[in-house]
C-alpha cells in the first residue's frame, strides 16, 4: 500500500443556470364591455399568470436541478467526510436501519480493541471515475489525506448500479486483513449478493468477514455462487432423431390404416352381393 501523500482536489459545481421567464405576469386592462364581469376577469387573469410562471419555473429550472442533483452525489460524499455518529454512508439508500445499527455495533467494538476503523459507502453511480477502486482509494485519500491519519482506515465501497464493490485501507488495515480476504471479500460478498439485491446481506457480510481476519478467527467464508444458468428448450440431436423415427412410424401407420380399411369394407361390401 502506498503512502497517502496528498489529496484530490476537484472543480467546484456549476452556478445553477438562469433564464429570463418568457411570459411574465403583467396587468392588463379590460374593455368598456367587459366591466360588468371585472372580478371574473381580474381572477382568470392572475391564475392565468401564475400558471404561466409556474410552467416557466418547471421548464427552466427542474430539468437544471435534477442534473445536478444527479451527478453530485459522489462528491458529496468526499466533500462531507467520514461519518462521526457512525461508519455508514449510505449515499444509495439501500441499507436498513438495522443493518446499519449491526454494523456501528460491529465495527466499533473493532475499532476500540484494534484501533482500526472500518467504514462502508453505498453509491449509486459513479460519473467521475471508471471503477469502484479508484472511487475508494479518492475516498480514503480524501477523507484521510495524510499517511499518519489513514494508516489504520478502510473503505469498503458497494456500487450499486453496476453491483460491484471495493475495498482499500492504509498499511495497518490492509496488513492485518491480509490479501486473501480482501480479494475474496470483493470478488464474493460484495458483488454476488448485489447481484440479487441484497445490498444489507452484501455490506454487513463483509464487515463480518473482514472483522474475522482482524482478529485471527477462522473465514466465515462468502456466498455460493448461484448458476443461474436457465434450462434450454431446444432438443439435442439425438432426441430429435429419436422423435423423427417415432413420428415416421406413426405416420407410416396412419397411412396404413387409412388404406386397408377402406379397402376390407370394400371387400365385404362386395362379398355380401
Amino acid at each position: 500500500m502506498e503512502a497517502i501523500v496528498s489529496s484530490t482536489t476537484f472543480s467546484p459545481f456549476p452556478k445553477p443556470l438562469t433564464r429570463p421567464l418568457t411570459r411574465p405576469l403583467t396587468r392588463c386592462s379590460l374593455a368598456p364591455e367587459q366591466k360588468k364581469d371585472r372580478s371574473t376577469g381580474w381572477s382568470s387573469s392572475a391564475v392565468k399568470g401564475m400558471a404561466a410562471l409556474a410552467l416557466s419555473l418547471a421548464v427552466n429550472l427542474t430539468p437544471l436541478a435534477a442534473v445536478e442533483s444527479a451527478m453530485a452525489s459522489e462528491f458529496d460524499v468526499l466533500r462531507d467526510g467520514p461519518p462521526k455518529e457512525s461508519y455508514v454512508v449510505d449515499d444509495a439508500g439501500v441499507l436498513s436501519r438495522v443493518t446499519k445499527s449491526d454494523l456501528k455495533r460491529l465495527l466499533s467494538d473493532l475499532e476500540a480493541r484494534k484501533n482500526l476503523r472500518v467504514n462502508f459507502v453505498t453509491v449509486r453511480k459513479l460519473t467521475s471515475k471508471a471503477d469502484a477502486f479508484e472511487y475508494a482509494d479518492q475516498v480514503l485519500e480524501k477523507w484521510y489525506p495524510t499517511l499518519e491519519e489513514g494508516k489504520n482506515k478502510g473503505v469498503v465501497v458497494l456500487l450499486t448500479s453496476q453491483k460491484e464493490g471495493a475495498i482499500t485501507g492504509g498499511p495497518d488495515f490492509i496488513q492485518a486483513v491480509g490479501d486473501a480476504i480482501l480479494d475474496a471479500t470483493v470478488s464474493e460478498n460484495l458483488p454476488v449478493l448485489a447481484t440479487d439485491e441484497k445490498y444489507n446481506e452484501a455490506v454487513y457480510s463483509s464487515a463480518k468477514r473482514l472483522v474475522a481476519a482482524i482478529d485471527g478467527l477462522p473465514d466465515p467464508g462468502g456466498p455460493s455462487v448461484k448458476d443461474n444458468k436457465r434450462e434450454s428448450n431446444f432438443k439435442t440431436k439425438e432426441e430429435t432423431e429419436e422423435k423423427r423415427g417415432q413420428f415416421s412410424l406413426v405416420v407410416g401407420g396412419l397411412l396404413v390404416v387409412s388404406f386397408v380399411v377402406p379397402m376390407a369394407q370394400y371387400y365385404a361390401y362386395v362379398s355380401r352381393k
